[in-house]
């Protein structure tokens, strides 16, 4: 339809200006960090004491998320079904025998319920409160989503 309104070489023409266009923007930009490099979960330190698990890096892993740390706690005794404390030094302490890629696997679904931004995929969220319900506020695109 373009086609017949513009004719052949104007509908051309208008491709190839786009794809110039976009391609000195991408160049521009090209030192902007994509999600993937700007945004690292880090890799649970885990090591078994007794008849617990201690996530050694459990306060970083909370800041580097952005997030509550009580919630993080709460998210994460609810997906490996076990109870669970921080300690004095900023430690989790499972109950049980938990392996890194499980509790990986449970940081990776907090962070798709709790961070990342449904629509734009970022993790530049912020939890606020509307109308009594627990929301996603996305600082980068401006959506509002729902926890959990």
């Amino acid at each position: 339809m373009a086609e017949t309104l513009l004719g052949p070489r104007r509908l051309a023409s208008t491709m190839n200006e786009y794809d110039e266009r976009l391609g000195r923007a991408l160049e521009e930009t090209a030192g902007v960090a994509g999600e993937s490099e700007r945004f690292r979960v880090p890799d649970p330190e885990l090591r078994p004491e007794g008849n617990a698990t201690v996530y050694e890096n459990f306060r970083a892993t909370a800041e580097r998320l952005d997030r509550d740390p009580s919630l993080l706690l709460t998210f994460l005794q609810s997906e490996l079904g076990t109870s669970a404390h921080v300690d004095e030094r900023g430690r989790a302490r499972l109950i049980g025998s938990f392996d890194g890629e499980r509790v990986g696997d449970a940081i990776a679904s907090f962070v798709e319920a709790y961070v990342r931004c449904p629509e734009c995929g970022l993790p530049d969220t912020r939890l606020v409160e509307e109308n009594g319900v627990e929301m996603k506020r996305c600082d980068a695109c401006g959506a509002l989503s729902p926890t959990g």
